[in-house]
């Protein structure tokens, strides 16, 4: 006790002599520091969660939560109420950084953060950041992100504290304040007077959000069950192998994902004239070569990012939207297209999977006889950032392990393209088939190209990019169809998602292209009555279906049936 009494009398001199030195400063001080506390909980208050939301107008609002706050105070026992300071503080950090994690998710996926369902892409993003920026990379950005969390947390917590200290002291005017605060926010909130258009000046924005998360955690934890009793119900499950997939016997049908490629890509203003420059010459390629093709748009069930939810949503018909969903799915014995091809012991399944670097349990899911990572496609060049092996080279790779083989099976391939995956830089370039080799040729391509750092500094400069590793996806794909294709191929290929924001904004939609390509004309008649635009490019008025749809339709048109 003798001690505290010691300290705080050495305080109280320090304090004292710091007084006499900087007399002005010392009244200044106490005036600063609530100032930038008063700064800060409205900041915490009035941020949005979403970058394109943050302007002036946001943060020149009267909160409803904080007139609250300095109510409850003033009515509670001194004790209780820095309990509650303590507690509205903590809370209040808690939200800023939730806030700011959904700035993060609305920029790449359009959506805010589940905290249910998204922990589990904490990890995706580790492993992208130490493709792209290295492992150090990786690690600087972890360490500065618990830094900033904590950060926060203090912070926000220090400055609500400071604000209830002066409202307890100040009982007086903080009761009159707060009465005209109040009487204030119902006439203006009862008014409508908005900040600047379409901004409301009082505002309930946090409270709104915690009530929003909170219906959103309540969706995430029922969210298992409704979906279980819906991958339950499945009309093709006891079909007999011989009236699945009547229509493509004989067939070599590729399944191909083109990373990113949504419908920005084609509508875009920016994008759509090289786009569809490419579309259209690719198109007259595969004329020539004797195919036809038509095209129309699958709505995805993700944006920006979740390739898998794409994929296992369109070959498993459920509606695959979020990691619970996948895993569930995943893991059942759910039928899948490639399960068809499989079941009906008329095909041979393959997998060309260039973005697996390691074990992929969940691949049991899709059926395939024969899965090719990255390892085993025998590629001998770099990494181009995320993408560990280049379009073409793939194509190339599974024309020499596969489709190439003689006296072999009909084939029912799946390929996931993925040079045209974020961040587009550096990119490789098209060469001679007959030029690939081993890959070692990309050594020279990579190291000509530019890095994602200098793509990043330049939302344009993105834009670019991305662009061009769509037009390099497309053109690899289909030279290889013109190429090696014959009589009895089929290609249906399709974007997963569309690209992040910083590309095609946040109204963009989440619309893909879907493609199929034969030569023969009875694989195209059975698809006539899908009102599809003729050639590659599908135009704004061809039809626009769900993703889930897309299986239990492919089935159905190309079983059996009478001609």
């Amino acid at each position: 006790m003798g001690e505290r009494a010691s300290d705080g009398g050495r305080r109280a001199r320090i304090t004292a002599k710091y007084r006499d030195r900087f007399p002005v400063l010392a009244r200044a001080l106490p005036w600063v520091t609530t100032g930038l506390a008063a700064v800060v909980v409205l900041f915490g208050l009035l941020l949005p969660n979403s970058l394109d939301r943050l302007s002036a107008g946001t943060l020149l609002r009267l909160p409803v939560e904080a007139i609250y706050l300095a109510a409850l105070l003033l009515v509670l026992p001194r004790r209780a109420g820095r309990l509650v300071s303590l507690a509205a503080g903590v809370s209040l950090g808690l939200l800023t950084v939730l806030r700011l994690i959904d700035m993060g998710f609305f920029s790449v996926l359009d959506r805010p953060f589940d905290p249910v369902l998204d922990w589990i892409l904490l990890d995706d993003a580790e492993e992208f950041l130490r493709t792209t920026v290295g492992r150090a990379g990786a690690v600087a950005v972890a360490a500065g992100i618990v830094i900033l969390v904590l950060l926060v947390l203090v912070l926000m917590t220090l400055a609500v504290r400071r604000l209830s200290d002066l409202v307890v002291r100040n009982s007086v005017v903080a009761t009159r304040t707060t009465l005209v605060l109040g009487t204030a926010w119902i006439t203006i909130s009862s008014l409508g007077l908005q900040a600047v258009e379409g901004i409301p000046f009082a505002t309930k924005a946090a409270s709104r959000l915690v009530e929003e998360r909170a219906m959103l955690l309540r969706k995430g934890l029922n969210d298992g069950k409704a979906f279980a009793e819906q991958a339950a119900v499945d009309d093709f499950r006891g079909t007999s192998p011989d009236r699945l997939l009547t229509g493509l016997r004989g067939k070599d049908v590729i399944f191909a994902f083109v990373e990113s490629y949504g419908r920005g890509a084609v509508e875009d203003p920016e994008m759509a004239p090289q786009v569809g420059a490419v579309l259209r010459n690719q198109d007259d390629r595969l004329r020539e070569a004797g195919f036809s093709s038509r095209s129309g748009w699958l709505t995805s069930p993700t944006t920006g990012a979740g390739s898998w939810l794409a994929h296992s949503t369109l070959m498993s018909g459920l509606w695959i939207d979020n990691n619970q969903r996948y895993r569930t799915a995943t893991a059942s014995d759910r039928f899948t297209l490639t399960g068809a091809f499989q079941r009906s012991k008329a095909w041979r399944t393959v997998g060309m999977m260039p973005g697996v670097r390691r074990s992929w349990p969940e691949g049991q899911f899709y059926h395939f006889d024969k899965i090719y990572d990255s390892r085993e496609m025998g590629y001998k060049g770099p990494m181009f950032s995320w993408s560990p092996v280049p379009d073409q080279y793939t194509m190339q790779a599974f024309e020499r392990l596969e489709n190439g083989r003689k006296n072999r099976k009909p084939l029912m391939t799946t390929v996931i393209l993925a040079t045209s995956h974020n961040p587009w830089a550096p990119l490789p370039t098209t060469v001679g088939w007959d030029e690939i080799g081993d890959g070692s040729i990309y050594h020279a391509q990579k190291k000509a190209g530019k890095t994602p750092q200098e793509v990043w500094k330049d939302p344009g400069r993105v834009r670019t990019e991305y662009r061009r590793s769509v037009q390099y996806s497309i053109r690899s794909l289909t030279d290889y169809v013109a190429k090696y294709g014959d009589k009895d191929t089929v290609l249906v290929f399709l974007g997963d998602h569309q690209p992040v924001p910083t590309v095609v904004g946040n109204d963009a939609g989440r619309d893909v292209p879907i493609t199929i390509a034969a030569r023969d004309p009875k694989v195209m008649d059975r698809m006539s009555d899908w009102g599809w635009d003729d050639g590659l490019k599908p135009g704004k008025g061809a039809p626009v279906w769900r993703m889930d749809s897309f299986r239990d339709r492919f089935l159905t048109t190309y079983g059996p049936r009478s001609r």
